[in-house]
């Protein structure tokens, strides 16, 4: 297998030798892996995103959401929160990709559910196996990835909530999806507000226009109380 994606000063080339799951899993934690652009393995073939990410409706989202569950997770102790950049792989589902975000829980790593994988040379550079939420946040060439190809790869892997980001138009689109019988549902919305299993929180995501009047989003959340 193998590619080569241009952009106007950068180019990536994928060793013949990558040919499966494991093969790109070596080859993601070698030396001359690239340090940019989005690559992932996806069932068969090799994904490589070289746009820039756009500042608002990708990257501030990004933020946004990431930081809130970030403080959410150390705050009560659920486990871990990896933002953009850890990988995650999973045999199962034939995937090795950077999620904009993802939980693990205590009770996954105690019973080995989701595994840290150490890197060739130093220190902990993978998750393996299924962890229990992960986000993406739709761009203009991750539309058919995100939504169709990862939607059914994170189902095969066990995931129990995707969350499903799109904010290029208004309104922008904020879906919750949790497992159901042949795959992933999106969970009903009560006045804007979104249940989330996984976190035990409610969350609601709005835009509005910032002090520079560019976007702006905000994540709301809730804890859910027994009734």
């Amino acid at each position: 297998m193998r590619f080569c994606v241009w952009d106007e000063v950068r180019s990536i080339q994928v060793p013949e030798w990558v040919n499966d799951l494991e093969s790109f899993r070596r080859w993601s934690d070698d030396d001359a892996f690239p340090e940019h652009g989005r690559i992932a393995y996806l069932r068969g073939e090799v994904f490589i995103d070289m746009g820039k990410e756009q500042l608002f409706s990708h990257n501030g989202i990004k933020t946004e959401i990431n930081g809130l569950l970030w403080m959410l997770v150390k705050a009560t102790k659920m486990g871990r929160y990896f933002s953009d950049g850890a990988f995650l792989s999973n045999e199962a589902a034939d995937v090795s990709n950077q999620p904009d975000g993802m939980f693990v829980s205590t009770e996954a790593f105690r019973t080995g559910r989701v595994r840290i994988i150490e890197g060739r040379t130093s220190g902990h550079v993978e998750l393996e196996g299924s962890p229990e939420m992960v986000l993406e946040i739709i761009s203009t060439s991750s539309l058919v990835k995100d939504s169709v190809v990862l939607r059914d790869a994170y189902f095969v892997a066990g995931v129990q909530e995707y969350w499903l980001v799109d904010a290029r138009d208004v309104p922008l689109r904020f879906d919750l999806l949790r497992r159901g019988k042949n795959g992933f549902v999106a969970i009903r919305k009560r006045l804007g507000w979104t249940r989330s299993a996984v976190f035990a929180h409610d969350f609601r995501l709005s835009r509005s226009e910032g002090a520079d009047g560019y976007p702006a989003f905000t994540l709301e959340a809730r804890p859910v109380v027994a009734r």
